[in-house]
C-alpha cells in the first residue's frame, strides 16, 4: 500500500456516515458546527418516522450559536408544533424541547 492508498483511505474513513439511535434526545455535541442544522433536519424526519413526537435537542450552553440555530431551524419547520428551552432537570438553556405534528 502506497502513500497515495493511506491518503485515500484516511479520506474514505473521514467521510464514513454512522447511524445514530432515533430516541427522543439527540446530543448534537457529537457533530460538527456546520452539521448541526442538517443533521437536526433528518432527525426530525427520523424521529416521526419512529413515532417520537416530543424530542430534546442538546446543543449545549456556550455562546448560544448553536442554539440560536436549531431554535430558527424549528420556529421555521412545519413538522414542529412548538418548542421551548428545556426546564432545568432535562438540559437548561443547553437544550430545547420540540413537539412535532405527528404523521397523518
Amino acid at each position: 500500500m502506497g502513500k497515495d492508498d493511506d491518503e485515500q483511505g484516511q479520506e474514505e474513513t473521514a467521510e464514513e456516515l454512522f447511524e445514530v439511535p432515533i430516541e427522543d434526545v439527540l446530543d448534537l455535541h457529537h457533530f460538527r458546527p456546520s452539521e448541526i442544522l442538517e443533521v437536526v433536519d433528518a432527525y426530525l424526519d427520523a424521529a416521526l418516522e419512529k413515532g417520537i413526537t416530543e424530542v430534546r435537542l442538546i446543543h449545549g450552553r456556550g455562546k448560544g450559536v448553536q442554539r440560536k440555530g436549531v431554535q430558527k431551524l424549528l420556529a421555521g419547520d412545519s413538522r414542529v408544533l412548538r418548542f421551548e428551552e428545556a426546564p432545568p432537570g432535562r438540559g437548561g438553556w443547553g437544550a430545547t424541547l420540540a413537539w412535532l405534528r405527528p404523521p397523518e
